[in-house]
């Protein structure tokens, strides 16, 4: 899939600049320091997680490895807690980018809450895979939840902080409204999601590919199943503070190398995420 955008930045190749060295084009303080720090929430296997040794693991901090390797930099992950942390930390000055399974949107990357009030500066992303929305429900889907509309009713679990708990929240208003309440439970990390699917919760909303990572590993994959066809495909994103350009310039481009020479796909191949690939990085492609 080929990302566009009408009013972002468009990604280019390096075809015709093959052999610029992208670490010359870093501000000057991650050159020096020769660290780029990542802030990230380890609660969404398989794009961010720790495995058993507690390292980073997933798709997001293999693809991180990559580009700090083709710039010369070491990557350094820290833990910003739950993911509602990982974007006012970035704000915040914490860390240089983060790199969390988070959804590029307009909302982010202006700094508006779903109301359209100013809550913050925005950020700005640079585009690297695209992931729709999952439904994990029930083994054989004993309530027949195939899409958002079907949640009415029923209770539905979910992230705080994530466009997820947006979206489920809106639909709330329009279930209460139609005489069919949705129960809302929220909590801060896919693990503690999943304990509810396995109680009270009739379904989990998450990001496509989180939803079938745990469809596929819980309870040997006999717990769990999607509900209906993946929903509404966004691109997922590196943030970066607005004034950090010449950082997000460069990691485009670095991206885009990876593309061109394989090793993107290479890393998406191994986290089992070919389906989310894309042709080109962009920034701000919501």
């Amino acid at each position: 899939m080929l990302l566009v955008s009408g009013c972002g930045v468009v990604g280019i190749g390096d075809s015709s600049h093959e052999n610029v060295d992208l670490r010359s084009l870093l501000p000057e303080r991650v050159r020096k320091s020769g660290v780029l720090t990542v802030g990230a929430s380890f609660t969404a296997a398989p794009v961010v997680y720790r495995n058993d040794r507690n390292e980073p693991d997933g798709l997001d901090p293999h693809l991180a490895e990559k580009l700090g390797a083709l710039l010369g930099v070491r990557v350094e992950f820290q833990d910003a807690g739950p993911f509602a942390n990982v974007l006012p930390g970035l704000l915040g000055g914490k860390y240089d980018i983060a790199m969390s399974g988070i959804t590029d949107t307009r909302e982010r990357e202006e700094g508006v809450d779903k109301n359209g009030a100013q809550v913050n500066a925005g950020v700005d992303f640079v585009d690297y895979f695209m992931a729709g929305i999952g439904i994990a429900v029930d083994k054989d889907n004993p309530k027949r939840i195939v899409d958002i509309d079907n949640l009415c009713g029923h209770t539905v679990t979910v992230k705080k902080g994530t466009t997820h708990d947006d979206m489920v929240t809106k639909q709330k208003t329009a279930c209460d409204h139609n005489g069919k309440p949705l129960t809302l439970m929220e909590t801060d990390s896919d693990n503690a999601a999943i304990q509810n699917l396995k109680g009270p919760a009739d379904a989990y909303v998450t990001d496509y590919p989180k939803a079938t990572y745990a469809v596929q590993t819980v309870d040997n994959g006999n717990a769990f199943e999607i509900g209906g066809p993946q929903l509404q495909p966004r691109p997922f994103g590196i943030a970066l503070r607005k004034e950090d350009a010449q950082l997000r310039d460069v990691l485009m481009r670095a991206m885009n190398r990876l593309i061109a020479d394989g090793t993107y796909d290479q890393v998406l191949a191994e986290h089992q995420l070919t389906v989310g690939a894309i042709q080109n990085s962009v920034t701000n492609g919501s």
